[in-house]
């Protein structure tokens, strides 16, 4: 993503937040091998759901966003590691072959 993009992504979380949702964002921090999307690639949930980005084009997403929640909800940020040698990989879509680890926090 490029900087413009993660720029607008924290534009947008601001504005959702001075409406009074709850924010987390989603920060690919670190990829090794295949990956599907770079490192700074970023995702944006609301508390309703809504999702602006992408930090694996689809195939974590879900399981991200399910991270997000419990994030907003009052949990500590946390550092998600996502591959194929990792048994949850196939169950969350992460075929590719590579590792991809997702920093998520809350946005205050």
């Amino acid at each position: 993503m490029s900087e413009s993009g993660n720029r607008d992504l924290l534009d947008l979380a601001k504005a959702w937040r001075d409406e009074g949702r709850e924010v987390a964002l989603a920060t690919v921090v670190a990829t090794w091998g295949s990956s599907p999307r770079p490192v700074g690639s970023q995702l944006l949930m609301d508390s309703a759901g809504n999702l602006e980005g992408s930090v694996s084009g689809g195939c974590i997403e879900g399981a991200v966003a399910m991270e997000a929640r419990a994030v907003m909800g009052g949990g500590a940020p946390k550092l998600l590691t996502y591959g194929v040698t990792d048994e949850a990989a196939w169950t969350v879509g992460l075929a590719c072959g590579g590792e991809v680890k997702v920093f998520v926090e809350a946005v205050e």
